[in-house]
């Protein structure tokens, strides 16, 4: 089963393609999609609806796995988030793919067993549960990569 992780935000979106066997997860590819604060939101957002769309038509995923906003302590960054994640949803949708969603407590209590968890044992997790040394750079991608392993953790 391929799983496509998805961490959504408006200036930087982290995905990445997670195949699980039923056993083990395999890192098939991981990226960004960054997009720049001098446009206009709405263009921005047809930024990511696009990169999303051709994502999903390069790699073909079977299911995703979405980080769930449920609450933001910085209020003027929750809108623009929402915006970018529903232009997500509604790629995933029009593609047919099924949607799983996960909030950032939810993620960390299934990698690492305690809900309130640190990035660096997540990311300690994540490096255990690829089997690899090093992860990408950026946070973002790698809560993506924290995202998909919780849905194949999730669906044992």
């Amino acid at each position: 089963m391929k799983i496509l992780g998805i961490d959504p935000g408006m200036a930087i979106v982290g995905y990445s393609i997670v195949e699980f066997d039923g056993s083990m997860c395999k890192l098939l590819h991981s990226g960004s999609i960054q997009t720049s604060k001098k446009s206009k939101e709405g263009a921005r957002l047809l930024e990511i609806f696009n990169d999303m769309k051709t994502i999903v038509e390069m790699y073909k995923p079977d299911i995703a796995s979405i980080e769930k906003l449920f609450f933001f302590r910085n209020q003027t960054t929750v809108m623009p988030v929402a915006h970018a994640r529903g232009v997500i949803l509604t790629v995933l949708e029009m593609s047919g793919i099924p949607v799983f969603e996960y909030t950032p407590m939810e993620v960390k209590q299934v990698l690492t067993g305690y809900g309130r968890a640190d990035k660096k044992e997540v990311e300690q997790m994540v490096k255990i549960s690829l089997g690899v040394e090093k992860l990408p750079k950026l946070d973002d991608t790698v809560d993506s990569i924290a995202i998909a392993i919780c849905h194949s953790r999730s669906v044992r």
